[in-house]
């Protein structure tokens, strides 16, 4: 028996992962255990739960792998500030203690990590490597096309070339500074939310606004060609040398200095998250067009930050060349954990790959489980009120009644899903017919902007007759946007601008149709997806409707829940109606100690023209 285990750490989202024989045994990211949304420190949770699934310890483990070369990096950082001198000065005083204090001395940090029982041999790939391995050795083609998109891994920004069997080449790459990543944070930045979290907030605002800033951007900011390579003009940004992504000359380009955080959202703020949108699908497809050339492949593995851009993967699919697309679901730094280790099964070790149907990564559910009787005593502990199903077919169809009665449900099931997006493991759930419960699950139950949208969770076998999309298409992973279907959709005054958008009713599942009549499609099937797809099945036999609203179980600010006292204590701090742990169903109104919880002002009013 071989084992692998991966890491990433130290940049953006820890996580540990670990391969045995080839086979992806675990994978979790650190913010899940010490609940702090990002973690980028030393994976220690994460790698003691992988660890625990195999029953092993760190002495057991044959390889060890990081997902980048730090000297690399810290190399480009050096260049970088040499090249800014002195301007980038007070960046540098910030970085350097990182480095100088454990970034640069990695062997140490995983050793101590490991206990010091680990003795043998640390693996450093590639920053992108990693993400190509997470793409391609997972994917379900015995042959294809990786196209890799980020801020930055070492040096590289982008990158492509083809895996073959269980091996891989990249053979192009972009270099820092010019990233389509580092683009799209730094108009994340300029609208006011945070860079390396809020790029899903610029995406879903982009449909409110008008695409009306895409020929100046294209004029000044970036050079961008056929091929979808770019130069940046760098005078526009700051990120090289500074402690902001963007410069004074880019504010008096765009009319003013950049949208504090927190306050009311103009319609030039939404005009400028449409502008980039369009400009960053046209980057990703130009890309994958012209990869499909260079390689003549029909299938396309993507990774990296960048194919977490959901809009542009579905321009991708329907309005490029490939067949199929497949995208690693933790496409982020956290899923190099995962390549790191494949890549040293696979391209190191030259083991071979058997391609496996639908695909390798189980779903990605790859996180922790829990008991019934681990359940069972944490809810007796606390004094719970809660009921116990036996029986599977009745639980489903007692939720199922409650989700069609518009109440919204906390569903624990399984083990937790390994990346950014809940798939029906660690979800709140929510009837997709509903007119308001866009706006009461986004202000009462996650606190968060009202403008942001939900997705959908469809059965896989209807999949077509709802979506834009091929019959059976697969989507498992919440990373495809496509229209609604046209039948679905209602009359309704068009001209309505801005987020008085949000009020419109536009189709018969109102609640996951976007202002722009897209969806961020899951689809679930029984193979996957067991109780969650017998559920689906139960709420379809009751309305007729097979689509539900599929949302993360968390509150703004604080990662997904991974354990039952994260999800109750979630349940608890919101005004959710019911939470499912396994097999147990408690409702919010038999608790005694149950309130109301206030909406936030701020988000309240962020309606505000």
């Amino acid at each position: 028996m071989t084992s692998i285990l991966g890491i990433s750490a130290f940049y953006h989202d820890s996580a540990a992962a670990l391969v045995v024989d080839g086979e992806i045994v675990a994978a979790a990211q650190e913010e899940r255990f010490t609940r702090r949304k990002h973690d980028h420190e030393f994976p220690q949770n994460a790698i003691d739960y992988c660890l625990n699934v195999a029953d092993i310890g760190p002495a057991d483990l044959d390889y060890v792998a990081f997902y980048d070369k730090p000297f690399l990096k810290f190399e480009r950082l050096l260049e970088t500030y040499l090249a800014y001198c002195p301007i980038g000065f007070q960046s540098f005083l910030k970085a350097m203690p990182l480095w100088i204090h454990q970034k640069l001395h990695l062997p140490r940090e995983m050793s101590s990590g490991l206990g010091k029982q680990y003795k043998k041999r640390f693996v450093f790939t590639e920053h992108h490597e990693s993400h190509a391995a997470s793409a391609f050795f997972p994917s379900p083609f015995e042959e294809a096309a990786i196209l890799t998109l980020d801020g930055v891994g070492e040096w590289a920004t982008a990158s492509f070339g083809v895996g073959s069997g269980n091996k891989m080449q990249l053979t192009h790459e972009m270099k820092f500074p010019h990233s389509i990543g580092l683009l799209y944070s730094a108009f994340t930045y300029y609208c006011g939310f945070r860079v390396n979290s809020g790029e899903y907030k610029l995406m879903g605002l982009a449909p409110y606004g008008e695409p009306t800033y895409v020929d100046l951007m294209l004029e000044h900011l970036l050079d961008l060609k056929d091929d979808g390579s770019f130069r940046l003009d760098m005078s526009y940004f700051n990120y090289c040398q500074g402690l902001t992504m963007t410069s004074a000359k880019l504010h008096r380009l765009l009319g003013g200095p950049p949208r504090r955080p927190e306050s009311p959202l103009s319609q030039r703020d939404m005009d400028i998250a449409a502008s980039i949108q369009v400009v960053t699908e046209e980057v990703m497809l130009r890309s994958a067009q012209h990869v499909h050339r260079l390689t003549g492949q029909q299938n396309l593995c993507l990774a990296g930050g960048v194919a977490l851009n959901c809009v542009g993967n579905g321009r991708i699919l329907r309005d490029g060349p490939f067949e199929n697309v497949w995208i690693q679901p933790a496409a982020g730094d956290a899923g190099g954990a995962l390549g790191s280790a494949l890549f040293v099964w696979h391209q190191l070790l030259g083991n071979e790959r058997a391609v496996e149907s639908p695909d390798a990564q189980r779903g990605s559910q790859l996180g922790p489980s829990f008991s019934a009787d681990e359940i069972r005593d944490f809810l007796d502990q606390n004094e719970v009120v809660y009921s116990e199903f036996s029986d599977d077919a009745e639980l489903c169809e007692r939720v199922a009644e409650l989700l069609a009665t518009e109440n919204v449900v906390g569903w624990l099931q399984g083990r937790m899903e390994f990346g950014p997006r809940a798939l029906g493991t660690r979800s709140i759930l929510g009837d997709a017919r509903s007119p308001k419960m866009q706006s009461v699950m986004n202000l009462k139950i996650k606190f968060r902007e009202s403008f942001r949208p939900f997705a959908p969770v469809v059965l896989r076998e209807r999949v077509s007759e709802y979506f834009e999309m091929r019959d059976n298409e697969d989507s498992p992973y919440m990373l495809l946007v496509a229209p609604v279907a046209d039948d679905k959709l209602l009359d309704y005054d068009r001209s309505v601008s801005g987020l008085d958008k949000l009020k419109t009713i536009r189709s018969e599942i109102p609640a996951i149709t976007h202002v722009d009549h897209s969806a961020r499609v899951q689809t679930v099937d029984a193979e996957r997806h067991g109780r969650f797809y017998q559920l689906m099945k139960s709420f379809e036999a009751r309305t007729g409707c097979p689509v539900l609203i599929n949302t993360s179980f968390n509150v703004r600010g604080e990662p997904i829940v991974c354990s039952a006292e994260h999800a109750y204590r979630c349940f608890m701090a919101t005004n959710m109606d019911v939470l499912v742990l396994e097999n147990f169903v408690v409702l919010k109104e038999r608790q005694p100690n149950a309130e109301q919880h206030e909406v936030d002002q701020y988000l309240a009013e962020f309606q505000l023209d």
